[in-house]
């Protein structure tokens, strides 16, 4: 029987022996309230309740103590001593049995959950990729469901699709983004015999490829069930949990055994009275909080995060999340978009920034250039149509001519620009957009330079925001990427990144990654495969989701969205869920540590007692204030700062 059914049925018998107790507290009696507690005791103990001792006896074979041990002889004794308390005329504890029982079972219920949730969140991760492909079969392509794909099949890819499996091309060419894979920015050619991976986008052409890989044997399969894998660790920290647990539960049944022979041997008490104490001590030492303690926390920590677009593979990587003070970050893809992006349209007078974009959208129509097509998405964005142009000349390393409205028109680099007038404004402007590590593109027309276009790698929207929660929540900043030191600096000026380490070979990014660590634990954040060595070397390394197969494998954490104020809400969340943990784990232990003195009949004399099944009562709401401590995780602020936006869930 699964865990959830034993506690399902636990809560069936559990829920009108509450309701019976609270009657016979307020003076109603109901009939036969003793065999009525004795059918739904037995049904939560004997259907519920029995694992837990097999498990308490299989441990105590091996000279091992558990949770379960003191749940398997708390409730025993409590369920056989209630029976003959039937049988005698006394006060029975069957809902004392029932509630610690379903208790305890609702921590496994709630870790099971927070299991299920994460892998939910992977496989969603996983779903992006494409879902058909046409494949040649029967001397035709046939659009088949990628189940359908075998290796061997040839496919074929047209523009603005992703590629669906991994295979090498057979036919055809074309410039694929592999900016998930690689980091860079610009879309790298492919032609006959070289290497395509599933879910990257073909731009341009159309080819073939024959399939290398299918099914598990992809990346994606495998990024899959390593997480699933990953969700059977536990959190160092309950390591701990367990190893106190080890020394907690025989010292609890020593106090239990000497707790009725002082009361028994020593105190004059009945032998009633004396297992009375006895039980209370094992059933208010029961360390149910202590035992749902860090899964609850863990189970609510990493399902808000996922709500998010978090996925934190394991408490492992939670718990050293918390201790992380520096934050690196690669640069393309990561903080910024990862494509030329035009940034600045400089005008001579007289002219206007549409009237340009018009012109220079028309000379690079032909182009697929990502520069060309960099100025042809600006100009569709702002939604300007092209102009007509004639006698269309592509000047290899210089740019592009045609005719506009009769009149010689050009767009492509200085070389180019030697027969145009030049005026000193422009040249003047033109050095300020290089020294910013920008390309600039310029526009000719009837003999004069009309305009300056500038084109980079711009940061994403979100990444100067981003920079400034990290800081604001006392991380430190360093961009960490193989791009020359020019253009890293100009982009860690704009977005106020506190560190760049720029021109690093992709061999060279763990031992960075290590020099950094001497200062304190460091969080890598990064998207291709050059990032893998960086996201496995760092004390917790961050994947954007919408990076390599290979950077999703190696980081402890992975962000769906490729947006890096993700990043925040991870550090942040993961912090404040290792405090929560902490907090419920000291919690826990106080209660015991005051609890079974008073259980054990301590304090009698002054009127403070704890029968049985009081003892189940106190020691119920002891869980219910852990899971209430952990489900107010759903509510704390992942605000850093009075000038940071909340993050909004999805």
């Amino acid at each position: 029987m699964t865990v959830t059914k034993r506690f399902i049925i636990g809560l069936i018998g559990s829920v009108p022996l509450l309701l019976l107790m609270i009657l016979q507290l307020v003076g109603i009696m109901v009939p036969d309230m003793d065999w009525i507690q004795f059918i739904f005791g037995s049904l939560v103990y004997w259907f519920s309740g029995l694992p837990f001792l097999r498990s308490a006896w299989a441990s105590s074979k091996n000279h091992h103590g558990n949770m379960d041990t003191l749940v398997g002889l708390g409730t025993t004794v409590a369920y056989f001593y209630s029976i003959f308390a039937i049988a005698t005329g006394r006060g029975t504890y069957f809902e004392a049995v029932a509630v610690v029982i379903t208790l305890v079972l609702l921590g496994s219920v709630l870790e099971d959950q927070m299991k299920s949730q994460a892998s939910n969140a992977v496989d969603k991760l996983i779903d992006l990729q494409a879902k058909e492909a046409e494949v040649w079969r029967e001397g035709e392509f046939l659009k088949l469901a990628i189940d359908n794909v075998i290796k061997g099949d040839l496919i074929r890819v047209k523009p603005g699709e992703k590629v669906p499996v991994d295979g090498i091309i057979q036919e055809g060419s074309s410039s694929l983004d592999e900016s998930m894979v690689t980091g860079e920015s610009m879309p790298i050619g492919k032609k006959v015999g070289d290497e395509v991976i599933g879910a990257t986008i073909n731009t341009t052409g159309t080819f073939t490829f024959k399939v290398t890989k299918v099914g598990g044997d992809t990346l994606l399969s495998n990024i899959a069930e390593m997480v699933r894998q990953a969700q059977s660790s536990r959190a160092p920290i309950q390591k701990t949990v367990d190893t106190i647990s080890n020394i907690f539960v025989p010292v609890v049944l020593i106090i239990s055994i000497l707790t009725f022979v002082i009361w028994y041997v020593f105190l004059g008490a009945t032998p009633v009275d004396a297992m009375i104490y006895s039980v209370s001590v094992l059933i208010i030492a029961c360390p149910c909080a202590l035992g749902i303690a860090t899964p609850t926390a863990l189970m609510v920590g990493t399902g808000r995060s996922a709500k998010l677009g978090i996925l934190i593979k394991n408490g492992e990587v939670l718990e050293a999340t918390h201790r992380v003070k520096t934050v690196v970050m690669d640069k393309t893809g990561t903080i910024t978009v990862g494509k030329p992006q035009v940034t600045d349209i400089v005008v001579l007078k007289d002219w206007n920034e549409d009237k340009v974009l018009s012109i220079a959208s028309a000379l690079e129509s032909s182009s697929e250039h990502p520069l060309a097509l960099a100025i042809i998405n600006k100009a569709k964005d702002r939604d300007i149509q092209p102009l007509k142009i004639e006698s269309f000349e592509a000047i290899s390393g210089k740019g592009v001519k045609a005719r506009i409205d009769g009149k010689v028109s050009f767009i492509g680099n200085q070389l180019l620009a030697e027969d145009f007038v030049f005026s000193d404004d422009l040249q003047d402007k033109m050095k300020e957009l290089q020294d910013e590590a920008k390309t600039v593109v310029i526009l000719g027309f009837d003999a004069k330079i009309i305009a300056l276009i500038g084109i980079q790698d711009a940061p994403k929207s979100s990444s100067r925001q981003a920079i400034k929660a990290m800081q604001a929540a006392g991380f430190r900043t360093v961009m960490l990427t193989g791009d020359n030191q020019r253009v890293a600096q100009a982009i860690a000026d704009e977005i106020g990144i506190d560190e760049v380490i720029a021109e690093v070979l992709p061999a060279d990014k763990a031992d960075n990654i290590k020099r950094l660590e001497t200062n304190g634990p460091v969080a890598f954040v990064g998207d291709g495969i050059n990032d893998a060595p960086a996201l496995s070397t760092a004390t917790v390394g961050i994947a954007m989701g919408s990076g390599t197969d290979i950077a999703i494998e190696s980081g402890g954490i992975v962000l769906v969205k490729n947006d890096l104020m993700d990043v925040v809400s991870s550090l942040v969340l993961a912090r404040k869920t290792y405090n929560r943990i902490v907090l419920n784990l000291f919690w826990a232990f106080v209660y015991n540590v005051i609890g079974i003195p008073i259980a054990a009949g301590v304090f009698t004399e002054i009127g403070l007692d704890l029968n049985p099944e009081f003892a189940g009562l106190a020691m119920a709401l002891s869980s219910i204030t852990v899971v209430i401590s952990s489900l107010l995780l759903n509510t704390v602020s992942l605000h850093t700062g009075p000038s940071i936006k909340k993050q909004e869930m999805v």
